[in-house]
């Protein structure tokens, strides 16, 4: 115990100097920023010339000198002919989602959301690239109230999902007039999780004390270092279970047809068992689905870029490789591998 006291004690010095270092970081950029805090900007970019020059790079690979000239004077007189004709094709715009347990990227989410909006019919379609596992409820709550403007907005809505739409992730996946999943992406997870530890026994054997003062008899149900009591953890359990509730009828409300008792255990399921539960109503990857769409539509991709300071740079940095490292070695624990 001596041994794992004196490296607790050297983990808190570590801790000490870490949180000293991005105080001071947070400080001076904090003083950087005020009074010039920039705006970030939309970037858009149409997603039809990418693939086409995708296509046309592996058919000149293939030609000789003279059928390559005669191949980009045809391209080049077809491409003419075509921006007479295309004025009336239909419009895609597509965003892409790529979820933390903060949703951090709700920022970005919400700003290309309002300028599409401002331009968008009921013609157009809206395509969101979705990759989450979930996190904090109340983020992921703020991420699907982004997507349910569009569908208020009437705008036809598909979520594409190629990885995972879990927990907070298929909160904002089940919003879409459409889902389309690759065959093995995770799905589900309609349930409510919170877990923490408590070292009140550990800290009772070394005679420390632990003081916990509230103002309301459910101000704090369960604690670290507090003793918890069966009262604290019936209220706990009963909070999830309210939360659980308002996940359910949310998912409920926008795809009415699921069992949603049979699917709300918290369980997930890969592609062509989510279809089977109408978690999804397509098998597709979103690369197959985009490339279909570009024959008769034209396809824009839309992402609001902030521009960042070294000190943020660095904290998402580490932020996000945190993230990383966590859900690495939970899936490495949890999940199947091939």
């Amino acid at each position: 115990m001596e041994i794992f006291f004196s490296y607790l004690e050297f983990l808190a010095k570590v801790a000490t100097v870490v949180v000293a270092i991005v105080i001071i970081f947070g400080s001076l950029s904090a003083m950087r920023r005020r009074g010039r805090q920039s705006p970030g900007h939309l970037q858009v970019k149409k997603l039809n010339d990418f693939f086409s020059g995708l296509q046309r790079r592996l058919e000149l690979s293939m030609l000789d000198k003279k059928q390559a000239k005669k191949f980009i004077k045809d391209k080049v007189k077809s491409a003419k002919l075509g921006k007479l004709s295309e004025s009336g094709r239909a419009r895609v715009f597509v965003l892409d989602f790529d979820g933390d347990i903060r949703a951090s990227a709700t920022d970005s989410l919400r700003n290309e959301i309002t300028a599409l909006l401002n331009v968008a019919t009921k013609d157009d379609e809206v395509l969101v690239r979705l990759q989450s596992g979930g996190g904090l409820v109340s983020s992921y709550g703020l991420a699907a109230s982004q997507l349910v403007r569009i569908r208020d907005a009437g705008i036809p809505l598909t979520i594409c999902i190629d990885k995972i739409a879990a927990s907070g992730g298929y909160m904002m996946a089940c919003i879409g007039n459409k889902i389309i999943s690759s065959p093995f992406a995770i799905l589900g997870s309609i349930g409510v999780v919170a877990q923490l530890p408590n070292l009140h026994r550990l800290l009772n054997k070394y005679d420390i004390d632990f003081e916990v003062l509230t103002a309301g008899e459910f101000k704090r149900t369960l604690t670290v270092f507090g003793e918890n009591t069966t009262e604290g953890r019936a209220k706990f359990q009963q909070d999830l279970e309210v939360t659980h509730e308002l996940f359910k009828n949310f998912v409920s409300n926008y795809r009415p047809s699921l069992d949603i008792n049979a699917v709300a255990t918290g369980e997930v399921w890969l592609g062509v068992n989510a279809l089977e539960n109408q978690l999804i109503d397509e098998i597709k990857t979103s690369d197959e689905y985009l490339t279909s769409r570009a024959k008769d539509a034209d396809l824009y991709h839309l992402q609001y870029v902030n521009k960042k300071t070294f000190q943020e740079r660095v904290g998402l940095t580490a932020s996000a490789t945190l993230d990383r490292f966590l859900l690495g070695w939970i899936s490495r624990l949890t999940q199947q591998r091939y």
